[in-house]
């Protein structure tokens, strides 16, 4: 190298330059899910076992027909597929949700990379830059992420943990509408909270989104799992607000297929489906395997539902009535999908779920939780809240539970 220019590169303003990342990189929540796996993966190199209540992922096994599909597929080439999707799938598919009393046709259908693909395209379809979406807290974590990512700010409206994360009242809603106010988003059956919202509450919203002429986002990829014979209520079965509604959803719980990436955007607002389909278009086309998987699953029987909601009805009971058993926790029974938030004597769960990866074991084992903190978008609000999520097993839920127990007991933070 040429010495003057050589020496230039010793000078100051030239000692470690590198471009900057965008503010809204920056700005982007990390996964109160995911944030914590590096210290699971050191915990498991030391040898400790963990129990993996933080993440959804079900132990269910993917049905046959699913897995069939794929390994029978007679593909010489991998093709593109269109951009909505195949449309064998979403014909299909319609006939899925007429069975929910959900009468739509597939040019009302796009199918995503995943449900986290159709609330992104969603958000970026109905919100300018600066519009705001009031969703009640605590939710999907995610939703902050996807918001971030298309400049949309989120205003949360708090439900509680006493009365079981109910909606709160529609004027707590009314209370936070302003001119940049451009839609609600709700999670039904709820994730993290596991609340099943009812008729009365949802045509409350109803009422309020027709009142304000709002967009009203609702993620059900849940519906399967409502429980105690409750009823499953769908936003598409909202009168006087088909053009307002944006139904999202996903086959990743539904058949125990996260990893297919199959999501599905859907709503009767042709202005909507044409706008989010310049979107679907720029990412090209949802995963080929997929569709085709997800498309033979559609002919999974009823039995196969049956027993895994019969399985999920005897996890959550149990992990519910062993979480109350425990000094100075409370957990509210979730009436669907297969999550509960709990409130546990400790000063911070961030830190209380880390130190659990870092610091604690009992017999070689732990557990790892994801802390609520990442499922409120108030600042400080779920310091002393864990989402668990019953996937695993009875047995292992029954360690897991121990293991939580004796933790409370020599936890530094603990609070009583």
């Amino acid at each position: 190298m040429n010495p003057v220019i050589k020496s230039l590169f010793l000078l100051p303003q030239y000692q470690n330059h590198m471009p900057k990342i965008s503010a809204k990189a920056h700005d982007m929540p990390s996964s109160p899910i995911r944030k914590l796996v590096p210290y699971a993966e050191a915990a498991k190199k030391q040898g400790t076992k963990i129990y993996h209540l933080n993440i959804g992922q079900p132990d269910i096994e993917t049905p046959e027909s699913f897995l069939n599909a794929v390994k029978t597929a007679d593909i010489k080439v991998l093709e593109y597929s269109h951009s909505a999707g195949n449309e064998s799938y979403r014909k299909k598919l319609c006939g899925y949700y007429k069975s929910y009393n959900i009468n739509i046709d597939h040019t009302e259908v796009i199918i995503t990379c995943g449900g986290s693909e159709a609330i992104e395209i969603a958000m970026m379809t109905c919100f300018n830059a600066g519009d705001e979406v009031i969703i009640p807290e605590p939710f999907y974590a995610n939703y902050n992420g996807f918001s971030r990512a298309a400049d949309v700010t989120v205003v949360p409206v708090t439900s509680h943990i006493e009365n079981g994360f109910a909606l709160p009242p529609i004027g707590d809603f009314e209370k936070l509408i302003t001119p940049k106010t451009k839609g609600i988003m709700i999670c039904n059956p709820g994730n993290p909270t596991g609340y099943l919202y009812t008729k009365e509450e949802l045509m409350a919203l109803r009422d309020l989104v027709k009142k304000h002429d709002l967009y009203l986002l609702s993620d059900e990829v849940y519906r399967e799992f409502c429980y105690d014979g409750k009823e499953y209520v769908s936003v598409m079965h909202l009168d006087g607000i088909e053009n307002n509604v944006i139904l999202l959803d996903s086959i990743s719980k539904r058949y125990s297929a996260c990893g297919a990436r199959i999501g599905a955007m859907i709503s009767k607002n042709k202005e909507v489906m044409a706008a989010a389909m310049k979107f679907a278009q720029a990412r090209l086309s949802p995963p080929s395997y997929g569709q085709i998987g997800a498309e033979a699953a559609l002919d999974t029987p009823q039995s196969y539902f049956d027993g895994v909601k019969t399985e999920y009805i005897s996890r959550r009971d149990f992990l519910i009535e062993e979480l109350n058993k425990i000094d100075g926790v409370f957990c509210p029974k979730p009436s669907g999908a297969f999550y509960c938030i709990a409130r546990l004597p400790i000063d911070n769960s961030d830190t209380f779920c880390q130190w659990l990866l870092e610091s604690f074991s009992h017999n070689g084992q732990t557990v790892m939780m994801a802390p609520a903190t990442g499922f409120y978008s108030t600042p400080g609000a779920g310091t002393n809240e864990v989402r668990l999520a019953y996937v695993l097993n009875k047995e292992d839920l029954k360690n897991a539970m121990l293991c939580l127990k004796e933790a409370l007991k020599v936890y530094p933070g603990k609070t009583n």
